[in-house]
């Protein structure tokens, strides 16, 4: 796929896809978890060298994980997870090489179709302060909750036209 120009950002074409994930790819997706959020998590005094990738190896579960790769190399994953009512966009993530390329967009747009598609409630939780809150508020997402250090919020799928 290429990331198609948006409005709302300076997009450089990328070619990238999505593959389903594999347990082979939990330690790729653990490092760059620990790379992407230190700087959030140092913020608000929640950093752990260990606790970090290790938070990621047990809650990660493939059959429900993509790794998104550019030119064929990993430079992120995504999870969505079915949940009785919604299902929960997890572990997003990618590489700071990729970010700022329109990218994230498109990862995401493309996720949200699917769930779309279904009339999937989708349920997330990001990190107060981290900048990619606004990422998913441009895409539906309003606010249900937020604590300490989560900010919890919620996308429904857009009512289906009738013809």
């Amino acid at each position: 796929m290429i990331a198609p120009a948006g409005s709302d950002s300076v997009v450089i074409m990328v070619e990238w896809e999505l593959r389903p994930a594999s347990l082979a790819d939990v330690d790729a997706v653990a490092e760059l978890r620990a790379v992407v959020l230190r700087a959030d998590l140092e913020r608000l005094g929640r950093y752990d060298e260990q606790r970090v990738r290790q938070r990621l190896r047990d809650g990660f579960v493939p059959a429900y994980t993509w790794v998104v790769e550019v030119g064929g190399a990993f430079a992120g994953c995504v999870a969505l997870r079915p949940a009785d009512d919604a299902h929960w966009l997890e572990h997003f993530y990618l590489s700071p090489r990729v970010q700022g390329s329109g990218l994230g967009t498109a990862v995401l747009r493309e996720v949200l179709d699917r769930c779309d598609r279904d009339g999937t409630l989708v349920r997330l939780n990001v990190l107060r302060g981290s900048p990619a809150r606004r990422l998913y508020e441009r895409h539906g997402f309003t606010l249900t909750a937020e604590d300490r250090v989560d900010v919890f919020m919620v996308r429904a799928p857009p009512p289906l036209l009738s013809m």
